[in-house]
């Protein structure tokens, strides 16, 4: 954590401060204790600043007393850290008092009373001391948390092992039940620390580990049951042994992200991308211009060959066309003649004794950067071209149609010939994903990147070999079911891999993936009432996993959405102003059906989907005006889907305000909320390209933003009076 910018004295605590909800019940604290160091020192002390300091070092003490008092909680149930816990509260509530002392500054306070006036430096040391305590008691609390999660991990494990060995359906029913419950408390902890972390990498691991379990539970549960149906069935045992070792794996990856344990090698290491690659090169050559005076730059060169050696997964393989890979091996060659004549001019430059970069040295700056710039560029043009046609091609999923269809008719021959096709799709998407690792731009895209490579590495074994025990049991329901759930997995990380092309394409473009202006959650009492009558409740693991799709759908026109409104050349406009607004708040209801974001529970999705209709007939009445200057076809056109979207949002709106009594009840209500949301998206993601076409027309005189807004109201008004 870095320390306040106070000048009185270094508050860093010595502690890493790992996640955000220890570093956020810092904030007051080091604001409190930063006004009492940097208060004006005047000789002469007003009865307001005497007032002011006295409240300020009271309320602090009163603040440590209140939580001494928990972290002594804590201690009490906790017995391994009741020693450590123990002396840091001691220390805290020391530090408090101290301050307490220090700023009784009162107008009746004798001349001799030592104050935070007369004794700065025993401020400094009280205030250092309490930070320090404060931040130790709440890394231990932190550690608390550590332990729930390894302890649920733990009880996740013995049951998993249970499942693995039972032998009837009734046992395994009976058990599965209680791993169900096991595993919903594990993905609630594992998820609140997600979004606590600090560290985007450790993030992303997490989201890869976590995603891992989720999709698995569905498939350990079909696996073992045909497993139980046939268990004389070599393929089916190998494809329930997969499924309960990639669980294993990935319960133990979440445990070494959340204890910082050393990987015991399970885990796969991402390799070292030509992005990196190319910041690193970038980087030792902007340091030429300030050493000047140091021995011959050995590195430059080194990195150059690195990153031309990340080069030739693309080079080398065999889905990389003639013209592609010359035009590669041309940049690389240019990058290493422009990285020769920097080496000259940064040995001229010395050789004249220069004082600072010469002309001739910031030139050959330039050229070298722009180099591997263009080479970066080339690159991420190749892997995501491919990657986009690859997706293109296998979108269909007749590959799975094939295996699904000859598995059932029993048609062992063909199923082996539809596995080596669907083999081939494998390796073409897995190197699609270590391509578009290289090219990914952020490290974070980068696990992701490794973590789909990974997956479709996986599951297209997986799949084979469900596909051969059911074609070994063609009558076999559950073999039939079992495929189809591994046919699902499959679609949904093509699903995931077509966001992960667009979000390498937005770092690429400027653009953040994680880039949502709308984060907040709506204000309690600013809606219907309505609301309030509905429960609050999380989805479980089961309604999550059936939420997935339609998450998804949401992820993907919210970017549909984000692309279009990034096309407009006025970015003010009102309609891409609502238009935004409603793709951040579907992609906060994407994140809610994967136990993540802001949206913790059905009640704040409720929330959320009613502010969607609110807004969504803001942007109603934003192109209703926008319609007045049309005419003719056009204008009836967009009237026709402009009038579809109002429709949509009355919809959507009466759908939320209306009460839901019991769990079926409520998912219903959740699942047709989304539902609908994604029908308000869909309309806005085809108007948005039509709009921005018209208003580009010459002819078109649109209105000002003032002029939208006064006309805005009474169209409101308007559409929400309509039957």
């Amino acid at each position: 954590m870095a320390s306040p910018p106070c000048g009185h004295g270094n508050f860093d605590s010595g502690l890493e401060i790992k996640t955000r909800s220890v570093e956020q019940t810092l904030i007051p604290l080091v604001s409190q204790i930063t006004t009492l160091i940097n208060h004006k020192d005047r000789p002469k002390k007003s009865e307001r600043t005497l007032v002011a300091i006295h409240r300020v070092g009271q309320a602090v003490n009163a603040a440590v007393g209140r939580f001494v008092a928990v972290g002594e909680a804590i201690a009490a149930e906790n017995h391994e850290l009741k020693d450590e816990m123990g002396h840091a509260c001691f220390e805290a509530r020391r530090a408090g008092d101290a301050i307490a002392q220090l700023t009784d500054v009162g107008p009746a306070a004798p001349d001799a009373h030592v104050t935070v006036f007369s004794d700065r430096t025993g401020m400094v040391k009280a205030a250092r001391l309490l930070l320090s305590s404060v931040t130790k008691v709440l890394v231990l609390a932190d550690r608390i948390v550590i332990k729930q999660i390894v302890t649920s991990r733990n009880k996740v494990l013995v049951t998993l092992d249970h499942l693995e060995r039972v032998s009837t359906f009734q046992e395994f029913v009976q058990i599965f039940s209680q791993f169900g419950n096991e595993m919903v408390e594990f993905a609630h902890l594992t998820g609140d620390r997600q979004n606590d972390l600090k560290d985007e990498k450790k993030k992303a691991k997490m989201a890869a580990a976590r995603a891992v379990l989720e999709k698995c539970t569905m498939m350990l549960l079909t696996a073992s049951k045909t497993c139980l149906r046939h268990p004389d069935c070599e393929s089916a045992r190998i494809n329930k042994d997969g499924v309960f070792q990639r669980m294993r794996c990935a319960l133990e990856q979440v445990i070494e992200i959340v204890t910082e344990a050393r990987s015991g090698g399970e885990n796969k290491v991402v390799p070292a991308s030509v992005s990196s690659g190319i910041r690193d090169y970038k980087a030792s050559v902007e340091c030429l211009r300030d050493h000047l005076h140091a021995s011959p730059p050995d590195g430059v060169g080194g990195r150059l060959e690195a990153l031309v050696e990340r080069t030739e997964d693309f080079t080398d393989s065999a889905y990389t066309g003639h013209e592609q890979r010359q035009v590669i091996l041309g940049m690389c060659q240019l990058a290493r003649q422009d990285a020769r004549q920097l080496l000259h001019a940064w040995t001229r430059a010395q050789s004249v004794h220069a004082g600072e970069a010469t002309e001739d040295l910031e030139v050959a700056v330039a050229k070298s950067c722009q180099s591997v710039g263009e080479l970066g560029r080339e690159l991420h043009k190749v892997a995501v071209g491919r990657a986009s046609d690859t997706l293109r091609v296998h979108g269909e999923h007749s590959p799975l149609r094939a295996l699904k269809a000859a598995g059932g008719e029993g048609n062992l021959e063909a199923v082996v010939q539809h596995c080596r096709t669907l083999t081939e799709q494998k390796e073409q998407l897995v190197e699609n994903c270590r391509l578009l690792c290289h090219v990914s731009g952020t490290e974070p895209l980068e696990i992701t990147c490794s973590h789909a490579e990974e997956n479709f590495h996986v599951i297209g074994p997986q799949i084979i070999s469900a596909a051969q025990t059911l074609a070994l049991h063609p009558s076999s329901k559950i073999a039939k079911e079992n495929l189809e759930v591994f046919c699902e997995a499959w679609e949904s990380q093509l699903g995931d891999m077509a966001l992960l092309v667009r979000e390498i394409n937005d770092v690429l473009e400027g653009k953040r993936g994680d880039k949502r202006p709308y984060l907040s959650l709506p204000r309690p009492g600013k809606h219907s009432a309505n609301l309030k009558t509905t429960k609050a409740v999380k989805l479980d693991a089961e309604e999550q996993s059936s939420m997935a799709k339609l998450g998804l759908e949401l992820r993907l026109l919210s970017s549909d959405v984000d692309a279009e409104v990034d096309k407009w050349e006025e970015q003010e406009h009102e309609v891409v102003r609502h238009s935004q607004s409603l793709a951040s708040m579907a992609y906060n209801m994407h994140l809610f059906t994967r136990g993540e974001g802001l949206l913790k529970t059905t009640l704040d999705l409720f929330h959320q989907a009613e502010v969607v209709s609110e807004e969504g007939l803001q942007l109603t009445s934003s192109l209703q005006v926008f319609c007045t200057q049309l005419v003719g076809e056009e204008k009836s056109c967009v009237m026709c889907e402009v009038d579809k979207l109002a429709a949509m949002c009355q919809q959507l709106q009466t759908e939320v305000r209306t009460p839901a009594q019991g769990k079926t009840a409520t998912f219903q209500k959740v699942d047709s909320s989304i539902q609908k949301t994604r029908a308000v998206l869909t309309v806005v993601a085809n108007l948005l390209p039509v709009c921005n076409k018209l208003n580009r027309k010459p002819s078109l005189v649109l209105p000002g933003a003032a002029q939208v807004r006064e006309k805005q109201s009474g169209f409101a008004t308007g559409l929400a009076r309509a039957p």
